[in-house]
């Protein structure tokens, strides 16, 4: 079974939430970010940069004990301003991110931390301690989480069917961003909070889909308040805030690689080596991979489709089955000398919602000399990964939605 946990958020009045909730702060320029500081005082971001407008002396260092205690006023002073108020009963938040190519609806409530510890939450990717530590840090000072981490889940008819009869009501936010989104929340009632932890009760796993970090930061922070002995069984750290989404209804995107180097290759040389592994063939135009272990590279100014041979062994295990691997297995290491995804400078991403020619355009420019599209990661894979307690390649998946931060924040010691 799968607990969700129902909580009383601390939200954006209604006429303020289209003001008030942010895509994550790392995903805008620099540019953009510094207009919607100049102009929109309610942004969550002036909570997360709360510095934005004192000079250079009272600035503190990022993330340092400093910088959180201001952020921790700057969140005080959003409340104190009604710009943010909190529920009187807890809820269970349904969220529904609608586009012309996709809809993603699901529920936002907190995710258990002692079914993380059992492996009935599963992960697919590494953290890095230094990450966890520093969001533990963070959670512990601020108080609290404003953005969900996205657990995906099998298909629930009974869940469909509860979803199905609450959208049909008019939603508490319903708004429009200029990603083209539609954003609509509605806030579940007490007897339609039962339902659904009723029907998650016959989910037996769920999988992190995006926020790995996020949630072993939230464990760690659980974990410290046992340690300090002040630990309450009933409080919100026993759960991290979650936004629980069927998997079918997921949009996973790849990463695409572009590289700086031929590794001293010549053209010819270069093809001779790859034909070692993969039946290629020209292709009269860019386009995208139709199928799993299909690879189309770019490369002086021509366009190639890869297709791994036949008789290549990827079934080992399900990391070795990923094309992120595969790339790197046979292609990026013995070929272009690229060991190191992680390190190497060589080697650079181009995420799945960019356009097919951002991969052009880099290689057309000069920057790279060399660009490989690939086709996406599936559902299936990515559960077999978990399911094994292994870990993706990385850069292996851009998966959506990606949630707001400052919708529904979590209240961590509640």
């Amino acid at each position: 079974m799968t607990e969700i946990k129902a909580f009383k958020a601390i939200r954006p009045t209604r006429d303020k939430a289209h003001l008030v909730a942010s895509r994550a702060v790392a995903t805008y320029k620099q540019s953009v970010l510094d207009a919607k500081l100049e102009s929109n005082p309610y942004t969550f971001i002036h909570i997360i940069h709360p510095e934005y407008f004192e000079d250079d002396n009272n600035r503190t260092a990022p993330n340092t004990r400093e910088r959180f205690l201001k952020v921790r006023a700057k969140y005080d002073e959003f409340k104190e301003k009604g710009y943010l108020f909190q529920d009187k009963q807890d809820a269970l938040y349904i969220y529904r991110q609608s586009s012309s190519l996709h809809s993603y609806l699901g529920i936002i409530g907190g995710a258990s931390v002692q079914e993380y510890k059992e492996n009935k939450i599963k992960k697919h990717e590494a953290t890095l301690t230094s990450r966890e530590n520093m969001f533990t840090n963070y959670l512990n000072i601020v108080g609290f989480n404003a953005e969900p981490v996205l657990l995906c889940h099998q298909k629930s008819e009974e869940l469909d069917a509860i979803l199905s009869k609450i959208i049909q009501t008019r939603p508490e936010y319903e708004f429009a961003t200029t990603d083209e989104m539609t954003h609509e929340l509605w806030v579940a009632t007490p007897e339609e909070v039962k339902t659904i932890q009723t029907a998650f009760g016959h989910i037996p796993a769920c999988y992190i889909a995006d926020g790995h970090h996020r949630s072993a930061s939230s464990v760690r922070l659980h974990d410290l308040k046992q340690q300090e002995g002040n630990y309450d069984t009933q409080k919100n750290y026993n759960f991290f805030l979650s936004f629980f989404i069927d998997y079918e209804r997921l949009n996973i995107l790849p990463f695409h690689r572009v590289c700086k180097s031929l590794n001293g290759l010549s053209h010819n040389e270069l093809i001779a080596q790859i034909s070692t592994h993969f039946e290629v063939f020209p292709l009269k135009k860019e386009a995208y991979p139709q199928q799993l272990h299909d690879f189309h590279m770019y490369v002086d100014s021509k366009w190639y489709l890869l297709r791994l041979k036949d008789d290549v062994n990827i079934s080992q295990n399900a990391v070795s089955s990923i094309d992120a691997e595969i790339l790197t297995k046979y292609i990026l290491s013995p070929v272009l000398g690229i060991h190191d995804l992680t390190t190497d400078e060589n080697i650079s991403f181009i995420g799945g919602e960019n356009k097919l020619p951002a991969v052009k355009h880099s290689i057309d420019a000069g920057v790279n000399k060399i660009g490989f599209v690939l086709y996406p990661v599936t559902t299936k894979q990515l559960i077999a990964v978990s399911d094994e307690g292994a870990t993706m390649p990385p850069k292996s998946t851009w998966i959506e939605p990606k949630m707001r931060s400052g919708l529904t924040i979590y209240n961590i010691e509640e």
